[in-house]
């Protein structure tokens, strides 16, 4: 289980930063930024991954009720400019600008899960598996899944034939289906492969730019 032992070896007030989002082909990569409160922190905060979905919604909950946090979005089109690394540092730094605007000040340290940072002015650490590992990191990884999550099941009430109810935009073999029926729609990933393969059916002359796959989009380790 995550605790605060690197929480306490950073002056504070101590932010943990993560996301959610990196390899989907569709929808947007989206950052949390945590500061949990000194007293009062929910109990059974884990990585997000290792919650069940009842969890993770109640502990999102209670993290948004008691801590303080700022949500990062970036979305498929500006993923596509960027590619979905920057994109990444993108939302993680437009997390943590939000953040820092409710706190009235910096935060005092950054504790980001992964082995990269962003390019940007706030002290911080990288740290691999950090959801494993410190508690803030965790809570911000709850932050990050329940917000996409909630964002793609807004999208999948407009384009139901993608099953993003349940993939969340993840390449499944039936959203790769439904991408080969029905083509992509706005918010896909159009510099994915298999997002630029299903242009090029619809348009065979359409540059899509550089094109990533699901192990580009992993080439930091959370």
């Amino acid at each position: 289980m995550p605790g605060l032992k690197h929480e306490k070896a950073c002056l504070p007030p101590v932010a943990g930063v993560d996301e959610a989002g990196r390899g989907p082909l569709a929808g947007p990569v989206v950052a949390a930024a945590v500061v949990l409160p000194a007293k009062g922190t929910p109990r059974g905060i884990d990585d997000s991954k290792k919650l069940s979905a009842t969890e993770r919604a109640r502990l999102g909950t209670l993290i948004q009720t008691r801590a303080v946090f700022g949500i990062g979005i970036v979305e498929a089109d500006e993923i596509d400019m960027l590619n979905i690394y920057w994109a990444t540092m993108k939302a993680m730094t437009l997390a943590v600008d939000a953040l820092t605007l409710k706190l009235g000040c910096d935060p005092g340290h950054v504790l980001v899960d992964g082995n990269r940072l962003p390019r940007w002015s706030y002290p911080a650490t990288a740290i691999v598996s950090g959801d494993a590992h410190s508690l803030s990191i965790a809570a911000a990884s709850i932050l990050a899944k329940e917000t996409r999550d909630a964002i793609m099941l807004e999208h999948a009430a407009v384009h139901p034939h993608y099953h993003w109810h349940s993939n969340k935009g993840y390449g499944c073999k039936h959203h790769l289906a439904a991408l080969l029926e029905h083509g992509p729609t706005p918010i896909h990933r159009r510099s994915f492969a298999p997002v630029a393969a299903a242009y090029a059916r619809i348009t065979p002359d359409a540059a899509a730019g550089p094109l990533f796959t699901a192990s580009a989009a992993n080439q930091f380790h959370g």
